[in-house]
């Protein structure tokens, strides 16, 4: 059973052409499936029924796994037996027609336009300040992912259009537009990194965005760099990379009404996975009736049934 696992994640690198990212939750999704086989004394991937799939799912369930988390493990299952059933190492798909338990869709947090122009507000004294502003305004210009703006080169940003080509997840490649003041801190970071070292030998050398030493930053670098800018301009709470790219969408949308648009400009496959943000703008606009409209606190708004 593990050889098949193990083969199934080779098809995923050398097929599918899938991140690592996505390659490490498939593996993570299946090792729990393959323990629960274990416990259970399934000896072979084509004895798994789908009331095992069921009382997979309860279990974690119970363990306290949220709806996004379950729907997932039922999204690798079902995609490795459709591999296992293609290969002829199973006659049929046990995970299909399993559904997970739904949980209240969380809302993204974001940042008001007030909040983000504090952040931005990074004074380019030194090489630090200089790429940390260049990163922050990239963020919240074009509303990258972080791996896609670590993963970034500097033959990537097109200078004279204005514009950027990343890698999002899949691989798939699209070219965001890069606002004014972006592409300026961006210019201000190319030339101002010059006296850093330079890797002659790596792929690093063409990096966007490198550390004192030379290397690609990394990502936990990026959020620690984020981190530290939110208590230096004085932000409450926890500001990270994806907050400013939800803050990207939330504002787009809330000025163009393009779900569309914003659907392309976030590398979104699903647009219901867009729709957050409408969810997103209507709260927003919630709160401004309830606190504007004379009568949105009262509890009976027909008329003639306030007695007072």
């Amino acid at each position: 059973m593990k050889e098949q696992v193990d083969q199934f994640i080779q098809h995923l690198v050398n097929e599918r052409g899938l991140s690592h990212h996505t390659v490490s939750g498939y593996q993570r999704d299946l090792l729990q499936l393959s323990a629960y086989c274990l416990e259970n004394d399934i000896k072979a991937w084509g004895e798994l029924q789908t009331h095992h799939i069921r009382q997979f799912i309860a279990h974690n369930h119970r363990r306290g796994l949220s709806g996004k988390s379950l729907q997932r493990r039922l999204s690798s299952a079902r995609t490795f037996f459709h591999y296992l059933v293609r290969e002829a190492l199973s006659k049929h798909n046990p995970a299909l027609g399993v559904s997970a338990p739904k949980t209240a869709r969380k809302l993204p947090d974001t940042l008001d336009t007030d909040q983000i122009a504090q952040l931005l507000n990074v004074v380019p004294e030194d090489w630090y300040a200089r790429r940390d502003r260049a990163m922050l305004e990239l963020f919240y210009s074009s509303g990258l992912r972080l791996a896609e703006l670590v993963n970034t080169n500097v033959n990537d940003v097109n200078w004279d259009e204005g514009s950027i080509k990343v890698t999002g997840k899949g691989n798939k490649q699209r070219v965001l537009p890069v606002g004014s003041i972006a592409l300026s801190a961006l210019q201000t970071w190319q030339a101002g990194r010059q006296p850093l070292p330079m890797k002659q030998t790596s792929e690093d050398t063409f990096a966007l965005f490198i550390s004192e030493r030379g290397n690609r930053i990394s990502a936990r670098n990026v959020q620690a760099r984020i981190r530290h800018w939110t208590r230096q301009q004085l932000l409450p709470g926890n500001v990270h990379p994806h907050m400013l790219r939800h803050s990207f969408a939330s504002h787009i949308l809330e000025s163009s009404g393009d779900l569309r648009a914003v659907q392309e400009l976030l590398g979104h496959a699903d647009i219901s996975t867009t729709q957050i943000y409408t969810h997103l703008n209507f709260q927003h606009l919630a709160e401004v009736y309830d606190k504007a409209h004379p009568r949105a606190h009262r509890k009976n708004p027909i008329p003639g049934s306030d007695k007072s």
